[in-house]
């Protein structure tokens, strides 16, 4: 899996719209980089829009409750949608809510998620309790997984260096995207143990 582009309005700290393209330069063709600010600039409000638009929550707000508190305070709507890619293939996962009439003082209305195919614009799923569960199964990563593996949110990247080796090594493999090359392994240890036999 790789983010490709992340869009967002009104998200925690980070009133109004925002935009961060990870093709186009600077961040573009790097392969890594870093989120770096001083405390309340904004850096986990980035990491929760990437969670909320593709799972639905993120680490600091985990269940649907505290989510509420996702929304910019004095707003009446905010979103939060990423482009990624997998294998090739391209996917829109969306996150929005809104307080009744937009109003920032009116009422939570239910969150709404979609998962789309990029290229056709074919929605994929269209509900909260569907879109986290398509995107685990084209990506490889549930919730819990892409959290320890892939934001490593402050705190977790311990836990991430606790877990056992060999959760760690699939981890690790779903985020490269070199899950090919342990087939390739098992392959190769057959062929060589039929030959010898």
């Amino acid at each position: 899996m790789k983010i490709l582009k992340l869009s967002f309005k009104n998200i925690n700290s980070l009133k109004g719209t925002f935009q961060i393209d990870f093709e186009e330069p600077p961040l573009g063709g790097s392969g890594l980089f870093i989120i770096t600010g001083p405390t309340g600039s904004g850096k986990t409000s980035v990491l929760d829009a990437i969670c909320a638009a593709l799972y639905g929550k993120t680490p600091r707000l985990p269940n649907k409750k505290e989510l509420e508190q996702l929304m910019t305070h004095q707003t009446g709507e905010c979103h939060s949608e990423v482009l990624f890619s997998v294998n090739g293939k391209r996917y829109r996962s969306r996150y929005e809510r809104f307080r009744a009439r937009k109003n920032p003082n009116g009422k939570f209305q239910p969150p709404k998620m979609e998962l789309a195919d990029d290229e056709t614009g074919k929605i994929l799923a269209d509900k909260l309790s569907t879109t986290p569960l398509a995107v685990a199964a084209i990506t490889g990563l549930d919730y819990a997984r892409f959290s320890r593996s892939i934001m490593l949110a402050q705190g977790d990247f311990r836990a991430f260096l606790e877990a056992s080796e060999d959760e760690r090594a699939s981890l690790l493999e779903k985020m490269t995207g070199t899950e090919i090359y342990t087939d390739i392994s098992k392959l190769v240890f057959d062929r060589e143990k039929a030959e010898r036999e």
